[in-house]
């Protein structure tokens, strides 16, 4: 007969291979040349999200697309509205991501552009808009941010969120959140917590930063504005070399398997992986945990 220690740790670790069944990364558009080794290191059908970089044209974003499905898994695009140069174009270009190569579901977000270059100010008015909708994508994923948003104020993206589920709803589009990556596992929980009491329905994919050298994770938490928990590690005294112990997601993965462990039904049912250009790197990790 098990103990109730270890039959804890029997719970809490079936729980890390069930997130990691249910795990995705992103690559970047400039690291396409090494799909096929991502490949080889995860199961076929793995959601592999492509950021949308400034500057990028659509039709490279197509590109990737159709080389993230050639080696077996499954392209999500980011669509940052502000970045949204042509209706248009995007109809088009949504159009045939799902015609050509099989795209279900995107990740809306409204981008780091301090002024649209386009026709939207936002992810909800290109979901107003029934673009989604019209061109097939079955799927939306939407942002979550366990810091807060460095540049929209907490009641805003409460009221943004609410109306981007109901207009998910009328329109017959799943929805799930995927939350910004953080440096401390409890502001992930106490997160994924509060949505649960509020949305109990809402899925979450809680964010993680890959396998990361700490000084560009330090470089990606000040830019995707993580730093108040980024100021709170360092405020521990170890400094950056505090940071060497948060370049390793294992302890984030044990603190959502151990909240998902004690809710029972979880509202968080699969992490997605920040790589930060070492998609190959992050590969080999996920692998080395399943």
């Amino acid at each position: 007969m098990s103990s109730p220690a270890s039959a804890t740790e029997s719970r809490q670790q079936g729980r890390i291979s069930e997130l990691l069944v249910a795990s995705s990364l992103e690559i970047s558009p400039r690291e396409l040349h090494r799909a096929q080794e991502v490949a080889a290191l995860l199961p076929a059908g793995t959601c592999v999200y492509i950021p949308s970089l400034p500057g990028l044209p659509l039709t490279r974003t197509l590109d990737a697309i159709a080389a993230i499905r050639a080696v077996g898994l499954d392209p999500v695009p980011h669509v940052s509205a502000r970045r949204i140069r042509d209706g248009e174009e995007f109809r088009e270009f949504l159009k045939n991501a799902v015609s050509l190569h099989g795209v279900h579901r995107v990740l809306l977000i409204g981008g780091d552009e301090p002024r649209p270059k386009g026709p939207f100010a936002d992810s909800l008015q290109v979901l107003e808009r029934g673009l989604i909708r019209e061109c097939g994508i079955r799927e939306i994923g939407v942002g979550g941010y366990p810091e807060g948003h460095p540049r929209i104020a907490l009641n805003s993206l409460e009221k943004a969120l609410q109306r981007k589920l109901e207009l998910a709803r009328e329109q017959g589009i799943g929805v799930y959140l995927v939350t910004q990556f953080c440096l401390s596992p409890q502001r992930v929980v106490d997160f994924c917590s509060g949505l649960a009491r509020q949305r109990p329905e809402l899925p979450i994919y809680a964010g993680i930063a890959g396998p990361t050298d700490p000084l560009a994770l330090a470089r990606y938490a000040q830019r995707c504005g993580v730093s108040v928990s980024l100021r709170a590690l360092r405020t521990l005294g170890a400094g950056i070399a505090k940071l060497v112990t948060h370049g390793d997601p294992h302890e984030q993965l044990v603190a959502l398997a151990r909240y998902a462990s004690i809710r029972g039904q979880s509202n968080v049912v699969g992490v997605h992986f920040y790589s930060f250009g070492g998609a190959v790197r992050t590969a080999q990790w996920m692998r080395a945990q399943m």
